[in-house]
């Protein structure tokens, strides 16, 4: 199949496509070419890029997914390993949401500050919550 048909059956764009076999993540080699050189995807190809959409979908990186795609393709993508790799992600998650909520406490108490009147009283001065100054005085 084409990269047409490809990206349509993949739901991946051709740029992503394209961006994958440049990263090495699927390969098409010399003989898999048209007389045209259009580039000829293989089954194979698909269920890759499949498997890559998949894996990524539970938040891992293109690389993590390369390293567990590579496990796959050794066969030795064990429970173990692959549920270890899953509990790190979750653990990655985890602190992330914690960063996450921090961030937005810290913007909520900023914004509630800023309303209850810290702030420039008149409609045409702007809005001292990211001021440089103030940032200055808090380092």
């Amino acid at each position: 199949m084409l990269i047409g048909e490809l990206a349509k059956k993949s739901g991946l764009t051709r740029d992503t496509i394209r961006f994958y076999e440049k990263q090495g993540l699927i390969k098409v080699g010399w003989r898999e070419r048209r007389e045209n050189n259009y580039k000829e995807y293989s089954a194979g190809v698909l269920r890759r890029l499949l498997l890559f959409k998949k894996i990524k979908s539970y938040g891992f990186t293109l690389q993590e997914c390369a390293e567990i795609i590579s496990l796959i393709d050794a066969n030795l993508a064990s429970c173990d390993r692959v549920s270890k790799a899953a509990d790190d992600k979750i653990i990655a998650i985890e602190s992330k949401i914690q960063e996450l909520q921090a961030l937005k406490n810290l913007l909520r108490t900023s914004v509630d500050a800023c309303l209850s009147g810290c702030c420039a009283n008149k409609e045409d001065d702007n809005c001292q919550l990211f001021d440089l100054e103030d940032a200055a005085k808090g380092q």
